[in-house]
């Protein structure tokens, strides 16, 4: 190369070469003025000495937080992590396309076989994304929420078809189940997303709340099966097994006796709802009597309910993942307008 001739851009001051050149020359011409290819890159420790004693301390921090609070992935058994990574791409990948769920739950059809309310699930209840969402609900793995809030999040996505204009309303949980808990699962999830900034546009209206089903109080059925538990007990000599009290394992018509007039609108959002458009939030759809009442709920205070969307859906056997992936595919009218 002729040294007369110079390398240097126009209006830029030429730059020294080798391990001391400067970071704005390297940026302008990485190969010019880059590092000294003989000089090998730092993989080892911290030249300093007190980065090398904050990492050190990190390390121990976090070997001692292991220790005392030992934690194993809920899917597999793995250490040291609630959901290790394979179990989260399994979940991700389980709820990579959303579909629609509402016919498979009787409440929300009509006779003549219509849609009353369409709902948009994230994934299938089954694998890892149940056994995910068993652990966050009832075994307070907060932590799971993250990973959960990505694939409602694009279940969220999937449904409004990039239209602005929703409001995300939370279906609650009842005060029994979140003393016991200490949170409530979905409240939890759309706090994540709203922390990380995954849904920006659509801004979360907690206006519902839980209150005493007064049709199941007046009905005297529960003393009755009180009753005949006892008198079986007493010919068989077997105890009386307490009986749950969530949702789990009931029919349709008990579900829906169960919701009835369970869900109502806070005095505070009496008059904020009216004309909005609403698009309901729950974490598990079975029979949809949850979601009916809370969209009667919604629409009693003059809200618009538009449609649900949920983080899983119980299906049939005839709805699993190995048929083609058209199955699976989210139409663009998802949501009713």
């Amino acid at each position: 190369m002729n040294p007369a001739i110079s390398t240097t851009p126009p209006g830029v001051s030429a730059a020294p070469t080798g391990p001391h050149a400067r970071p704005a020359a390297r940026r302008l011409d990485p190969d010019l003025y880059g590092d000294d290819p003989g000089r090998a890159r730092r993989r080892g420790s911290h030249r300093r000495r007190w980065a090398r004693l904050v990492n050190a301390a990190l390390g121990a921090a976090l070997d001692l937080l292991h220790v005392l609070v030992p934690v194993d992935c809920v899917c597999c058994g793995a250490e040291d992590a609630v959901l290790c990574s394979a179990c989260a791409r399994h979940v991700r990948n389980l709820c990579r396309r959303p579909f629609r769920a509402e016919q498979e739950s009787p409440v929300l059809v009509n006779v003549d076989g219509t849609s009353r309310l369409g709902v948009v699930a994230a994934g299938p209840y089954r694998d890892e994304l149940a056994q995910g969402l068993l652990s966050f609900k009832r075994l307070g793995q907060w932590r799971l929420a993250g990973v959960l809030a990505g694939c409602l999040s694009k279940a969220v996505r999937s449904a409004v078809a990039a239209q602005p204009g929703y409001y995300l309303v939370p279906v609650p949980t009842s005060g029994k189940a979140y003393r016991k808990r200490g949170f409530s699962p979905v409240h939890l999830i759309l706090l994540s997303i709203r922390m990380r900034h995954l849904l920006p546009d659509y801004p979360t209206l907690p206006a519902l709340k839980k209150v005493t089903n007064t049709h199941a109080a007046s009905t005297p059925a529960w003393w009755t099966r009180g009753i005949a538990d006892m008198a079986l007990a007493g010919a068989t000599g077997q105890s009386v097994r307490k009986r749950a009290t969530g949702q789990k394992g009931l029919g349709r018509g008990e579900r829906a006796r169960r919701v009835r007039g369970t869900i109502k609108v806070r005095w505070l959002w009496t008059g904020r709802l009216a004309g909005k458009r609403c698009l309901l939030i729950d974490d598990v759809l079975t029979t949809g009597a949850t979601l009916a009442e809370a969209a009667r709920a919604v629409t009693a205070a003059g809200g618009v309910v538009c449609g649900a969307v949920v983080l899983a859906a119980t299906r049939p056997p005839a709805y699993d993942s190995t048929l083609p992936p058209a199955t699976y595919s989210v139409p663009r009218d998802s949501i009713k307008k």
